[in-house]
């Protein structure tokens, strides 16, 4: 009975081991770890040109503010507000009467200084004869010559002054010197306004074509002029987002710099069809910034923070496993960000799915297509 009770405890004595070794044989390989499916980017370089977009004002292309050069009463307004006028159109006229009535004396007064001309110079002639025989004294004739030179400067002077005249009657008819659009009148008919008013009658603004005026770091600028790119096209985008249809040049960078910024004025001009862009309106300005002939890029939702807010890439190796990378980020070009260092060309970035996988995790790999349906 003893004997046969020794095998069973044996078989006990044995137990826990097997146990032991079959539970470390049933743990499931490392491979076999679900894969979890994200969609994947293959980096390779390509030319890229990366722009500044900067804030700029509007300012009109010419402006013209309309005041009187003379004084009298406004007789006559002979535009629309807001409308577009024409360079030499009526915009004003003054009361003219008393410019016409100045302007008829001093053409009156030149009449009479050119009688008192024609008979000195006749006097003179007269005499001219006389002084070679000495019929009369050389004094005489010098007195003759005299006063026809005296009235030659007074019918001169006559004249002069009836060409001010004239100016000032001319004056009186106020006109557009540019062509563009004008503004509100400040003052209508029945006014007596003065040359020495401080406030306009009106503005004219040329806006067929516009400035906009943005203030860019110096040192982007003149890394910009170094690399031949000032004269690239400028995109200007509207408060809507929209982006205008013709692109503007750059003119030129001031030549001071704002201490307290550090930027510097870059004016560009922009064609204004439509007259879309209007003075004073707030828009931006994607400047162009020098090439990249093979730049590294990759979609903006590719690009995770870290908790530091330093820029990380999900890298996948050969063997299909995750690897967060960190990385340098430069300026964004058409949605994508350029990456400046951390990643390599022919390497694989996750662009969707990252936050469904952790370090070491393997991925099934599906190739991300921009704008294609998921």
């Amino acid at each position: 009975m003893i004997g046969s009770l020794a095998f069973p405890r044996a078989i006990v004595r044995t137990l826990p081991a097997a146990l032991v070794l079959a539970g470390c044989s049933a743990e499931p390989p490392r491979d076999s770890a679900p894969e979890v499916e994200v969609r994947t980017l293959r980096v390779a370089p390509s030319p890229v040109a990366p722009t500044d977009e900067l804030p700029g004002r509007v300012v009109a292309f010419r402006t013209a503010e309309i005041r009187p050069q003379v004084g009298g009463m406004l007789t006559r307004r002979s535009f629309e507000q807001g409308a577009a006028v024409r360079a030499g159109q009526l915009l004003f006229q003054i009361n003219p009467a008393p410019f016409r009535a100045d302007a008829d004396s001093a053409r009156a007064t030149v009449e009479k200084a050119a009688t008192a001309y024609t008979r000195a110079r006749t006097q003179a002639d007269r005499l001219k004869p006389l002084v070679d025989t000495d019929a009369i004294s050389r004094q005489s004739y010098d007195d003759a010559v005299a006063a026809w030179k005296q009235a030659a400067a007074e019918l001169a002077e006559a004249r002069a002054a009836l060409r001010r005249r004239q100016v000032d009657l001319g004056f009186a008819r106020i006109v557009a010197p540019i062509s563009g659009r004008i503004g509100a009148a400040n003052l209508t008919e029945g006014a007596l306004v003065t040359a020495a008013d401080t406030a306009p009658l009106a503005t004219i603004q040329q806006i067929d074509r516009v400035y906009v005026d943005v203030r860019q770091p110096a040192e982007r600028y003149a890394a910009l002029r170094e690399a031949g790119g000032t004269a690239g096209p400028v995109e200007i985008v509207t408060a809507s987002g929209a982006v205008h249809p013709v692109k503007g040049r750059i003119l030129f960078s001031g030549i001071a710099v704002d201490p307290g910024t550090g930027d510097a004025l870059v004016r560009v001009e922009v064609a204004n069809p439509g007259e879309r862009l209007l003075p004073g309106m707030f828009v931006r300005a994607r400047l162009p910034r020098p090439g990249m002939s093979a730049a590294l890029t990759v979609p903006q939702q590719a690009v995770t923070r870290a908790d530091d807010g330093t820029a990380q890439l999900a890298v996948v190796d050969t063997q299909d496993r995750v690897h967060v990378r960190r990385v340098q980020l430069g300026p964004i070009v058409d949605g994508r960000y350029v990456v400046l260092a951390g990643l390599r060309a022919g390497e694989v970035v996750i662009v969707e799915g990252q936050d469904r996988v952790q370090p070491d995790t393997p991925v099934k790999q599906i190739p991300w297509q921009s704008g294609a349906a998921r």
